[in-house]
């Protein structure tokens, strides 16, 4: 996405609101080959499950579902989007830029595509943990598929 873009507050809106209304990989599966982890906030009405497929250090799939603010729905839905498919260390690293950002610290926007939307986040710290709840999941599953390996 060509960085005027991402300067611009209507497109950031737009984007959030598209992945808000409809998101990306909503649904979980029941399969046992996936790793899930739940998610609530105490803060907000965020209450959602992901779930991961990661095998031979590849997230293979990425899907989430439950209840969730605007903002937490939207985030969720840009990272099943931009990690699907990525290896681990891939994986990481974007994760890294993401809460790098998040924590207004310096991140590579190229990296977070579409995640970009959600960097004005840190200025309402009340939506810091809505922008990080499924981020925090996958990171967690990630962790564990690497004490497996």
């Amino acid at each position: 996405m060509a960085n005027s873009l991402l300067n611009d507050p209507e497109i950031l809106r737009e984007l959030i609101m598209d992945h808000y209304q409809y998101p990306h990989n909503h649904k979980l599966v029941d399969d046992d080959s996936y790793a899930s982890v739940h998610m609530a906030s105490d803060s907000c009405i965020d209450d959602i499950t992901v779930q991961s497929k990661i095998r031979n250090g590849v997230i293979e799939d990425i899907r989430f579902d439950g209840v969730a603010c605007t903002i937490s729905t939207a985030s969720t839905s840009m990272m099943t989007d931009l990690l699907k498919g990525k290896k681990v260390e891939e994986a990481n690293e974007i994760i890294g830029n993401y809460f790098n950002m998040i924590d207004a610290k310096e991140y590579d926007p190229d990296v977070l595509e579409e995640a970009v939307a959600m960097k004005n986040v840190y200025k309402q710290a009340n939506r810091i943990k809505c922008a990080t709840i499924g981020w925090k999941a996958i990171r967690e599953m990630i962790d564990e598929s690497e004490k497996d390996a």
